[in-house]
């Protein structure tokens, strides 16, 4: 039987989609943590909402906060507020959002992002319900049911030091994972009509002419890497640019900087190359001096002596460049080199720069 739940963007009838929204509603009532997992883009935030609103808390705050938005002295004062004094420009006391969701529901997004202390104190929260401000020392007793979501494998994080296992363990009471839209894939055209009609209302349209067979076509063979959130845009778009409630949409722009006239340079190997910091002049980021001089149309072979060496020299090189132009961000560094968070640490750690960096 084919079942449809709307709220907002929580459209589908798939089978792992409804399986979520059982979870949902039977751990909701709970006042347990809960634990979200998925990628960009899948709706973490909706489902973190749903379960509030479903709880018995739905008529108490909810509050939310991005970890990843601020740094670690910020968010340990955004989290647990701080006394006046605490530190240079703390003029009066704060009331973190651990104090004002007393009674409701706290969504922290980005979990992975916590640093070591920020997850100290949130594990005591989590165990005894209270906490101390910032330059405080009374406990403050607190009641939250405490939501988190990530896109990152927090049990391999937990394998390799990166995260509490303590704190993982206390906050995966149940555990949401949330399927991507190629898992979805009977969901993308009832995803894609529902984002169409809000965007012609807002266009002003009288009604909105549906998806020609191409668009159609065009939707469900599209892998989707930005999921849910990805669709929505490349819709709206799409209807946009039809600008036509009469006929129906025909062409499906899934990259908006497709262009002929793009420019075509590879701009993260330019940063690499160009990239500086204060201790460090722009000369010491010109290429790694084991690797061959090269032109455009010739390879010096002459100075190739072991390929296997000086590829790794290159990488290793490389790799520290990125480090160095990303501040030592381990989770920008990948970004900057193209890889996942996971594919950088393998590479660091055959490598032996973890040491390194921990030192």
């Amino acid at each position: 039987m084919n079942r449809k739940f709307q709220q907002d963007n929580l459209v589908g009838q798939s089978n792992s989609f409804l399986n979520v929204l059982d979870q949902v509603s039977q751990i909701a009532p709970l006042d347990k943590p809960v634990l979200i997992i998925g990628e960009r883009g899948t709706g973490k935030e909706l489902i973190a909402a749903r379960l509030h609103f479903l709880s018995q808390r739905w008529d108490q705050q909810y509050l939310t906060l991005n970890c990843a938005s601020l740094n670690e002295n910020l968010l340990e004062s955004e989290l647990f507020g701080h006394e006046a004094g605490a530190f240079t420009g703390a003029s009066k006391r704060h009331e973190g959002r651990f104090e004002r969701a007393h009674g409701g529901t706290l969504f922290l997004d980005e979990l992975a992002n916590t640093p070591g202390l920020v997850q100290e104190k949130l594990l005591r929260v989590i165990e005894y319900g209270e906490f101390e401000r910032v330059g405080g020392s009374r406990s403050i007793k607190t009641d939250v049911r405490l939501i988190c979501a990530t896109n990152e494998d927090l049990p391999a994080l937990a394998e390799l030091g990166e995260f509490r296992a303590d704190l993982l363990d206390r906050l995966a009471f149940d555990v949401i994972t949330l399927p991507p839209m190629r898992e979805r894939r009977e969901d993308i055209l009832l995803l894609a009509e529902h984002f169409a009609i809000n965007m012609a209302r807002e266009l002003g349209f009288e009604l909105f002419s549906g998806f020609s067979e191409k668009a159609k076509r065009s939707l469900l063979d599209y892998h989707w890497p930005g999921n849910v959130r990805e669709l929505k845009n490349v819709v709206e778009r799409s209807v946009y640019r039809t600008n036509n409630a009469y006929v129906p949409v025909h062409e499906i722009q899934l990259d908006p900087f497709e262009s002929p006239y793009r420019p075509t340079q590879r701009i993260k190997a330019t940063r690499l190359t160009h990239s500086t910091t204060p201790e460090q002049p722009a000369a010491a980021a010109a290429p790694p001096a084991s690797a061959p001089s090269q032109t455009a149309d010739k390879f010096d072979f002459s100075q190739v002596q072991d390929f296997k060496t000086l590829s790794q020299d290159f990488e290793i090189n490389l790799i520290k460049q990125a480090l160095a132009a990303s501040q030592y961000n381990q989770k920008k560094t990948a970004e900057l080199l193209n890889l996942t968070y996971h594919q950088l640490r393998g590479y660091m750690k055959k490598y032996q720069l973890l040491e390194s960096q921990q030192a």
